[in-house]
């Protein structure tokens, strides 16, 4: 209920951002690091996010994306997220210098229906103040017409609003999701922030001369991504081979949740519902795949869970089976691992 009146609030409050949305702020002067334009949001979006998205693309709208958010170097945070084996995105923040000028960029790339896309959009418009803050982040080359995406802050709640005009096929920038998040969990990236001293006010890519000749920032093909996941510092992978216990064959058309936490859900045996706050990464598969990597992951100590889902109801149910009493494991600065759970109980 509290979230939900912050949020309330930080709608009502979005009218006095209106005067920023039309053109980009041409008082600011970002000539220096020490005056890098929308320094601000990366101690903003820090943690652990979930809430729900409103969506006009073909994965349509859903209760909830869950995104863990921490820092990979001084000067830039990234999170990023599966839904299933050909959707995933990757959300970067970082600093850049573009016409001699410091900017924080938002790299929003990722696969859609197994199709790559990677966008490239740099702040031209901040409000902070007291009781919010607002960041817009517009395409490079041809501004707010070809797609921004615009941050909302308030008391622990976060709003990311995202505009394209469609692969160029209307006029102006038409919407294209909306996720309300409320902060689930600020610990999980206290390791980063203190590994990293974050955030300072280094430069992260230099793309002067990146976007010259260039019809618009968004790129289609992992060869001319100006910054690909793979050049990403400091993430590893995590693949996890999964099982199922003998004599059980799992039916067609059914799934398995691979699902990544910070903390523990099951305590002896004790399902810890109030944990869930703290999950990190997910995946749904078709239970019969038996194998995933979660690539470009932060390091950290974690807990996984393989849930088949019997019932297709999504969540912890009475009649699902699932990896008892999960697993756990640790993944190292750019380092692999392999974790192998074996879904072997009846949830009573």
């Amino acid at each position: 209920m509290k979230n939900a009146f912050y949020i309330l609030a930080l709608l009502f409050v979005l009218s006095s951002c209106v005067k920023d949305k039309n053109n980009p702020d041409t008082n600011n002067n970002p000539t220096s690091l020490e005056k890098t334009y929308g320094f601000g949001i990366l101690n903003k979006v820090k943690g652990i996010w979930n809430g729900p998205v409103t969506s006009t693309t073909m994965l349509g709208s859903y209760p909830e994306w869950i995104v863990d958010f921490r820092p990979i170097s001084a000067n830039q945070i990234s999170a990023k997220n599966e839904l299933d084996s050909l959707n995933d995105i990757h959300l970067s923040l970082f600093i850049t210098k573009y016409k001699d000028e410091y900017r924080v960029a938002f790299r929003n790339g990722g696969s859609f229906a197994g199709m790559h896309r990677s966008s490239y959009l740099l702040a031209d418009s901040v409000v902070e103040n007291s009781s919010y803050s607002y960041y817009r982040f517009s395409e490079v080359v041809k501004g707010t017409k070809r797609a921004y995406s615009e941050f909302y802050f308030g008391h622990d709640t976060m709003i990311m609003r995202s505009y394209t005009n469609k692969y160029n096929s209307l006029t102006t920038s038409a919407p294209h999701m909306v996720w309300t998040a409320t902060l689930q969990d600020s610990t999980s990236c206290q390791n980063a922030i203190t590994h990293f001293n974050f955030p300072q006010k280094t430069l992260t890519k230099d793309f002067s001369t990146t976007f010259t000749g260039a019809n618009e920032s968004i790129y289609y093909d992992l060869v001319s991504d100006p910054y690909p996941e793979s050049a990403q510092p400091y993430l590893g992978q995590a693949t996890v081979n999964y099982s199922y216990s003998s004599g059980f064959t799992p039916a067609v058309g059914k799934r398995t949740f691979l699902l990544i936490t910070t903390q523990p859900l099951i305590s002896g045996i004790t399902f810890n519902a109030a944990n869930m706050k703290y999950r990190s990464r997910y995946v749904i598969l078709s239970a019969d795949d038996y194998s995933f990597t979660f690539n470009y992951m932060h390091p950290g100590s974690y807990y996984l869970y393989a849930l088949y889902d019997a019932d297709g109801n999504n969540y912890f149910s009475s009649g699902d089976k699932a990896s008892f009493p999960g697993s756990t494991f640790t993944l190292s600065e750019k380092g692999t691992t392999t974790v192998t759970p074996q879904i072997n109980f009846t949830i009573p």
